[in-house]
């Protein structure tokens, strides 16, 4: 799901760095004071898990791949506003280290996956979670990688409106909504449901051992 390096416009990244920063600097705030010594270690080792998840690609077919995106974990234990921060941290190493995503794409796929992805997945879950617990894990995990698919999809395709030559030629990504969007979607709605079932089986270890839960 990450963008690349080189798909995004001057115009698309340069804001989205402009309120990534606000993010970053709101989400920071008083950050201190939660952090303890039960707290960080617990944040740590789900991190590196999310980590270790997007970096196994899946192959499709067109040269492209999919991989899980874990956000969802992290804010179904930790709240959305360790979540974002923590995943911004995954998305800064992978981009660093394996090229993954890029550093001119890191605000969008932050806000995207990070932080969109984190609130829908603590709204699905507080919503549903009277009604059956896993289930709403569940939910909130496919719909924490169906969204931002979605919101990486529109911003892709408005890539070739956005920047163009003269001749109307794309300077940057070539394919519009109706091209990105079936093939983001499609296999994330896929991957949700194997994230779904990964997420419930961590959740409830974590709850057995009687974590802090959002």
């Amino acid at each position: 799901m990450h963008i690349p390096d080189g798909f995004l416009s001057p115009q698309t990244y340069l804001p989205a760095y402009a309120v990534a920063a606000v993010a970053w600097w709101a989400a920071g705030r008083g950050l201190r004071a939660r952090l303890d010594e039960h707290l960080v270690p617990r944040l740590a080792a789900l991190t590196a898990l999310v980590y270790a998840m997007g970096l196994v690609m899946l192959p499709l077919p067109g040269g492209t791949s999919v991989h899980a995106v874990g956000v969802a974990l992290l804010a179904l234990l930790f709240g959305a506003r360790l979540a974002f921060l923590g995943y911004s941290l995954v998305l800064l190493l992978q981009s660093l280290l394996f090229g993954a995503g890029g550093i001119t794409a890191l605000p969008v796929n932050a806000l995207a996956i990070g932080g969109a992805g984190a609130l829908v997945a603590v709204g699905v879950f507080r919503a549903l979670r009277a009604w059956h617990e896993d289930a709403a894990v569940l939910l909130a995990t496919w719909c924490a990688v169906m969204v931002p698919a979605a919101l990486v999809g529109l911003v892709l395709g408005l890539q070739p409106w956005l920047a163009q030559r003269a001749d109307g030629t794309p300077l940057f990504f070539p394919f519009g909504p109706a091209v990105v969007l079936p093939a983001i979607l499609a296999p994330h709605a896929l991957l949700g449901l194997a994230e779904g079932a990964l997420t419930v089986l961590v959740w409830r270890a974590a709850r057995a051992r009687r974590w802090q839960f959002t």
